[in-house]
């Protein structure tokens, strides 16, 4: 039988979280600074489900005004006329820009929200400490990590339109209420992502081991 891997934390080592090098804690309370790059080393974040925890819930009360509110608003000489995402998707959609539709329904209306359900998925199966799918759950947090640097097409695109079309008096277009609220709603998950101790999914194992041995 193939004995099971060691995990950093039971061989007495710590990662740096900048440069990833695995390193030996000056002492178990405080362990120091990198030697490589020097950066504070952290056995574990201190509160990090109480962290990400409020950053979560924060971002999914902002995603609904995000997409209830408009998030363009485009005066004409007859009326102004304001458009939230979806109906920003619809309209896409109904001009025969059905790819620009979903690239637009999938950076904008499902990510935010596949981000929040995989965080919120992370914090339960960590608190409940679940010893299953852990390299599942791991990946899911690093695709979690690397999609927020995208997250922010949406804002983007708005501020592109609003820059570039400015035909006043005949025309403008305007930034609505719900740029505000989506980009809270990018940048807290981004930070709940950063909060969040992906070694936390691995500490359960280890303590039903130590629990059996």
């Amino acid at each position: 039988m193939t004995p099971a891997a060691r995990t950093a934390a039971e061989a007495g080592l710590v990662s740096c979280e900048i440069c990833r090098l695995l390193t030996r804690p000056a002492e178990p309370v405080e362990p120091g600074h990198c030697p490589r790059c020097g950066a504070k080393l952290e056995l574990r974040h201190h509160h990090s489900i109480q962290y990400t925890w409020a950053l979560v819930v924060a971002a999914a009360i902002c995603y609904i005004p995000a997409n209830a509110l408009p998030i363009l608003v485009t005066t004409t000489l007859s009326s102004p006329e304001e458009d939230t995402i979806m109906s920003g998707v619809l309209l896409l959609y109904r001009t025969g820009s059905w790819y620009l539709a979903l690239v637009v329904l999938v950076a904008s209306v499902m990510v935010p929200l596949g981000k929040l359900v995989a965080l919120t998925y992370l914090l339960v199966t960590v608190q409940r400490g679940s010893i299953t799918s852990n390299h599942e759950r791991t990946r899911l947090y690093r695709m979690v990590e690397f999609i927020g640097r995208w997250s922010m097409l949406d804002v983007f695109v708005d501020t592109f339109t609003v820059a570039l079309v400015q035909l006043q008096p005949l025309m403008s277009v305007e930034p609505g209420p719900g740029v505000v609220f989506f980009a809270a709603v990018v940048v807290l998950t981004m930070l709940a992502a950063e909060s969040f101790d992906p070694r936390l999914i691995w500490d359960a194992s280890t303590q039903r081991e130590d629990r059996h041995g």
